[in-house]
């Protein structure tokens, strides 16, 4: 640990962050491949991971600071006419409420965020980069454009500042929108890999890969321009598909298929700017 404190001291930030990130990455290897090895939902292809690598480190990097920005330009707004939020009381329950109704309301803005990624002409263009894997594995989860994902982490975040369950300058109830998106990220891992498990009899309550894999089902004709048709939209919680109409299970089996038939450029610089170029 005094090594690590030296190491933080001695190297430039952006160093010391690669350097952190590198070591999650490691341990992300140890913990996914073994699993999709063992039991995996389909033969795995030959998959080049540079750029999905490479989209891991500038997606832990650049999206959680662009969030930060966004939530301090609301507090601000808030600090005159809410500076609690709606509902002040929310903040006041323990922690075993209180998280669990964080996680409820964060991945209601998430599906909603997303939702929208796919029924927006102009904001596919951003997410069609996460569906362009032809093949499910862990490594998809960070396959996303930085705007894609600050746009729908705002989503989940900033409700849990408007309603009053996190606020601004309390240690404690400022951790809660941390661990949400841990939790989060971590799952968005697990229901993205080449894997068979169905969580059973879980699989009604939380997401597997399973449900998940047929969200990313290469959808074509005329529902693939605009992203439409896709469904199971939930992170974490499908309930939240059943409720709002958006739930998919064909079957048992895994799509045949996976990707998109809209356009994404090959190499990594041209996907971060071809959403900012086409019409």
């Amino acid at each position: 640990m005094e090594t690590l404190r030296q190491i933080q001291l001695n190297w430039p930030p952006l160093a010391f962050d690669v350097f952190k990130l590198g070591n999650g990455l490691l341990l992300l290897l140890l913990v996914f491949v073994p699993l999709e090895r063992l039991f995996p939902a389909a033969v795995p292809g030959r998959r080049r991971w540079t750029s999905d690598i490479l989209f891991y480190f500038l997606n832990s990097l650049l999206p959680p600071k662009l969030v930060i920005v966004a939530v301090l330009g609301l507090v601000w707004a808030m600090r005159h006419w809410l500076p609690d939020g709606l509902f002040p009381g929310l903040a006041a329950l323990p922690g075993w409420a209180r998280f669990p109704l964080a996680l409820l309301v964060a991945e209601t803005g998430f599906y909603w965020g997303h939702r929208w990624m796919h029924a927006s002409p102009r904001l596919w263009r951003f997410h069609a980069l996460h569906h362009s894997a032809s093949e499910m594995t862990w490594l998809v989860n960070t396959r996303a454009h930085p705007i894609d994902l600050v746009i729908t982490r705002l989503c989940g975040v900033l409700p849990l500042y408007l309603l009053g369950i996190s606020r601004l300058g309390s240690v404690t109830l400022d951790v809660l929108p941390l661990l949400v998106a841990l939790v989060t990220s971590l799952w968005g891992y697990l229901i993205h890999a080449n894997l068979r498990f169905d969580l059973k009899p879980l699989h009604a309550l939380v997401a597997t890969p399973a449900f998940h894999h047929w969200h990313h089902e290469c959808v074509t004709g005329d529902r693939a321009a605009t992203g439409h048709g896709h469904g199971n939209y939930a992170a974490m919680l499908p309930l939240l598909d059943r409720v709002f109409g958006t739930y998919r299970r064909p079957g048992p089996a895994r799509p045949r298929r996976y990707g998109t038939d809209t356009p994404v450029p090959e190499t990594m610089v041209d996907q971060v700017m071809a959403p900012f170029m086409s019409r």
